[in-house]
């Protein structure tokens, strides 16, 4: 939709001077991403060097989210089939993947805020991290918007999950009861004096 648009105006900026890839895949996958780069902004510890917030990009790698990309860099992508088998997704994935485990040290972990019900981000990431993968373990039987909903509101109230390794670790499981309204806060209002 958004490289056959002539009306969107996100579509009109990646024709032009391009567009943040946060901004892209934002639009591409909503609130489940917003939630992810929210989530990534608010509780990332990267290593000196690396952005908080790391975007698989196919047949790019791990690319930071504020890269600007263009039309054809779109294009680029979506020609990359995402799937852990095809060596023109996997190799730069695991490529930065090895550069970023280097720069984690020895007790350096990653966190994969992706699905971890299929194998196409779980099999090239473990790969390189081993059991210093790790992912919210509150993810288990959630779909992207109820995920997506729950990195918003953990990042909006400053509450990280608690993350466990990927390897050993149940991936998929019941679904959890639905996320409950937040209670908004009391609004307090001063009297007018007199």
């Amino acid at each position: 939709m958004l490289l056959n648009s002539r009306t969107i105006p996100l579509a009109a900026r990646l024709a032009d001077g391009g567009a943040l890839l946060g901004e892209v895949f934002t639009f591409m996958s909503s609130l489940y991403f917003r939630g992810k780069l929210a989530y990534a902004n608010a509780f990332g510890a990267p290593p000196r060097g690396w952005p908080g917030a790391l975007v698989i990009a196919p047949g790019r790698g791990l690319v930071p989210w504020d890269l600007r990309i263009r039309t054809p860099d779109l294009r680029a992508m979506a020609a990359v089939p995402v799937d852990a088998e095809e060596p023109s997704y996997r190799q730069p994935l695991v490529r930065d993947a090895r550069a970023l485990q280097r720069s984690l040290g020895t007790d350096g972990r990653a966190v994969l805020l992706g699905s971890v019900a299929t194998e196409k981000y779980v099999d090239p990431l473990t790969e390189v991290f081993g059991d210093r993968l790790y992912f919210p373990a509150a993810f288990i039987g959630r779909g992207d918007m109820s995920r997506g909903g729950l990195l918003l509101r953990c990042a909006r109230n400053g509450e990280p999950l608690e993350c466990v390794p990927v390897q050993g670790a149940v991936r998929r499981g019941r679904r959890p009861p639905r996320l409950g309204k937040e209670k908004q806060p009391t609004q307090r209002h001063a009297l007018p004096p007199g």
